[in-house]
This record gives C-alpha cells, structure tokens and sequence, in this order.
C-alpha cells in the first residue's frame, strides 16, 4: 500500500462513496515509487466541478480553476487540488489549451500528460495502481519517456523540454532517445514560453545532483535560452591551465559548488566571456584578456531577460567578475576584502575560485591556498574581529562629542579609523580610537 496524505485519501474516499472514481495522481506518486518523500497529492476524479461542489459542501473549497475542472479541497491546514478528467483541446500558444473537455475516462486524462513517470494514478480505497503507459517500470529503470508522441506533447508545451532537462538533473534519470531527439526538434517553441518560467526549470536544473552530466549531455538545448553554453562546447583554450574545454570546465565547477541557486549560476556563467575574448598568442598559447568583465556584462544581459531578481544578479555579476581576482593569504587583505564584499559574498567568491581551480589542468590545482585562505577568514569572524564600519567601537555621534562638526569629514574619519584597525595599527577600542580621532581634530 502507497502511503499518501491523510488529506489527499480523504477526499479520495468522499467521492468514491459518493459513487465518483478517483485517484492520487502525478509527481507525489513517482516519489512514493522512489522512495523519496512525498508531498503535494494532487487528486484526478471522474466527478464533474459542479459534482464536486456537492460532495465537499460541508468542507472548505477554493475554486482555484473552475474553467478547466480544478477544484482545491481543504483539509486540516492541507490543500488538496482535485482535478475532473479531461481532455485538452488545441494548443495554440505551446503552452496552454485553448479548451479542456471533461471525460469519465481516466485514460484519457492520464493520456494527456508529459512522462510516463508522471501519468500514474493511485486509488487508496482498492489499494490500486493504475499504470497505462508503464510508468513503474520506467521509473525503477531511472527513463524519462514522453507519452504517445514526443512531438505533440512539446508542442502542446514547450515548457515540458526543460522540465525533461530538470527531471533528469534532480532524479538521476537518462532521457529516452526518441524524447530527447524531439526536445531538440521542438527547442525553437521555447521562444513562445515566458521567461519567468523558464527561469525556475533552468535553476532547479543546475541544481540537481546530475547537473554536470545534464549541462554536457544537451548543450544545445540549452544553447537556446544561453547561446554562449552552445559555443563552449568543444572550445579549446589553448593553454597548460585547461585540459578541458570551456563547456566540460563549466560543468565541472557547476558540480564542484554547493547547490544553492546563486553559485550555481555563479558556476554556470562565470567563462561565458571566454567565448569572446579569445586570443592566440605568438607561441600558440589562448589567453582571454578581461573575460572576467565580459562574462559578469552576458550575464547581466541574462539576469535582465530572464527576470532574475536585481539580489540574485548584482550579487552573481559582482562575484563573476572578481573570480579570477587573486586572493592573498595575509590577514590584512582578507579583512579588506571582508569590508568591501561581506562576508557571505566573500565565502562565496573563496567557494567558486576551489570550484574553478579543480576544473584546471590536475597539475595546476592548488586547494591548500584556499585552505589557508578560508582557515584566517573564518579566524577572523569566530574573533570578532572589526573588517566593517558597524564594528567599529565608536560612531558618527562620538566624533560629533569631541568637537567634529557632522557632514562629510565625519565619514571620512571613521572610515580612517577603520583602515587603520584592519591594519592593525590601532585597537577597536573606544578611547584610543577618540584619541587618534582627536589628533586630526587638532590638525
């Protein structure tokens, strides 16, 4: 027996005694088949809305899409989206169908949807599996198959090609070669999708345990929302630092970061300007002079097309171009470059340049410099140690207490004082530093 939510088995078990069918449908059930956790059982019925209404009209509902048959049911604090069968009318916009008719036949409704993985149907009541199109099996043998004709249902949505990309990212899982031989066929409709969607499938893509092998295996694909990571493919770079090239160097950075979604783009862009910058030297060795500038300018241009929100792309941009900013191990300088990045910023910089460094050449990596690096970073926080104005022991008001006048020279004092704590000439502490303040007064 599937153990689904106690929400979902009640409404399930409201309209069978109703006289109605209906099953727990969809991604929660191909978790359950994973043994992955589960959440989010949406429910598929063979009751019409107008039927459902009846059925739940002591419970709360929330006609969340009527139109096409979706009703969400509330129980106990969960929402349960309960669905009537149907079938999908003409897809005019690659995304959406311009009508939906309801059936009383599940498979119809099962019929319509994008991968076998996703068109299994469980009713708890009879302890049933519905599985028309063999989804189990593809499951347990790790496929991701399109139902019926692969064509048809990209061009019904176009989204349904990423969405291929980020299963197979996230779950481990190959693409069928008839399924992904129409994905690359139909990558041309994703110029109807919006960006904003998009956007979501590609972060959830790069961050997936398989990532690196998903960003390799379809370059193409992808080379139509980043035409950059189509260029990089087979780019050789010419040079002792690099055995790979830019695409197979990318991907393995991408694999080498932690999966959050800003040093995943981070990875993903941060040699998109190679692609444009590249230069022979005399002796026949590639260089990229101010790819760093380029690859933070592309992927601006990306974050703005995109949508991204201005958090995620100033503090992506701002850390792409400083990635091959060298970072000296003295304590002085790290505390400078703690002042003018922040910390989280500045662990973020360390983490991508570990990344990019175990994508060189094996004889160029280097991880102990970024050992020593973080060790004095991290001594440097666990002490408390003043990098930044808010740490300073004393403010604006105490200068204005011995005798400054506010305004500008206030600010430039502070940040005076500051300096000199980082470098470790002065304490942060009060007096001394109303002393040392002092001293400028009376000059």
């Amino acid at each position: 027996m599937f153990e689904i939510s106690k929400g979902a088995k009640r409404v399930i078990e409201k309209l069978t005694h109703a006289g109605y069918e209906a099953y727990a449908v969809g991604g929660a059930i191909r978790d359950i088949i994973m043994g992955r956790s589960a959440s989010d059982f949406d429910v598929t019925t063979s009751a019409t809305p107008e039927q459902m209404k009846v059925v739940f009209s002591s419970d709360r509902v929330i006609e969340t899409g009527i139109q096409h048959g979706t009703l969400t049911v509330l129980f106990d604090g969960e929402c349960v989206e309960t669905t009537t069968y149907r079938v999908d009318g003409e897809y005019s916009d690659n995304r959406h169908p311009e009508s939906v008719e309801f059936t009383t036949n599940i498979e119809n409704d099962l019929s319509r949807r994008d991968f076998t993985m996703n068109a299994l149907a469980y009713n708890p009541i009879a302890d049933t599996l519905l599985d028309i199109f063999g989804g189990k099996a593809d499951i347990e043998n790790g496929i991701i198959r399109a139902i019926g004709e692969p064509k048809r249902r990209f061009y019904e949505d176009a989204l349904r090609i990423l969405r291929a990309l980020r299963f197979s990212s996230v779950l481990g899982f190959e693409i069928e070669e008839k399924t992904k031989q129409a994905m690359l066929e139909s990558a041309h409709l994703l110029k109807n999708i919006s960006k904003e969607r998009i956007a979501t499938e590609l972060n959830k893509l790069i961050c997936g345990k398989d990532a690196k092998r998903v960003i390799m295996e379809n370059y193409e694909l992808l080379g139509y929302i980043i035409p950059e990571i189509a260029q990089m493919h087979g780019f050789d770079q010419c040079t002792p630092w690099h055995i790979y090239d830019i695409l197979t160097h990318t991907a393995i950075v991408v694999d080498n970061v932690p999966p959050t979604i800003e040093l995943r783009l981070m990875a993903l862009l941060h040699d998109i300007g190679k692609v444009h910058t590249f230069v022979v030297d005399e002796k026949g060795i590639g260089h990229f002079p101010s790819h760093n500038g380029v690859s933070a300018e592309r992927a601006r241009e990306f974050f703005n097309e995109y949508k991204y929100d201005n958090a995620t792309k100033e503090r992506v941009c701002k850390i792409i171009s400083l990635h091959d900013t060298y970072i000296s191990e003295d304590r002085v300088y790290i505390k400078k470059r703690l002042n003018r990045m922040g910390a989280e910023a500045f662990f973020q910089l360390l983490q991508l340049q570990r990344a990019d460094n175990l994508a060189h050449n094996p004889e160029k990596v280097n991880l102990k410099h970024f050992d020593v690096v973080e060790k004095i970073a991290n001594q440097i926080i666990e002490e408390q140690a003043c990098f930044s104005l808010k740490d300073l022991a004393i403010n604006g008001r105490d200068l204005i207490k011995i005798g400054f006048k506010p305004g500008k020279e206030i600010g430039i004092i502070l940040d005076m004082l500051l300096n000199e704590v980082i470098e470790e000439k002065i304490e942060n502490e009060k007096t001394a530093l109303l002393k040392r303040a002092s001293a400028e007064l009376g000059g």
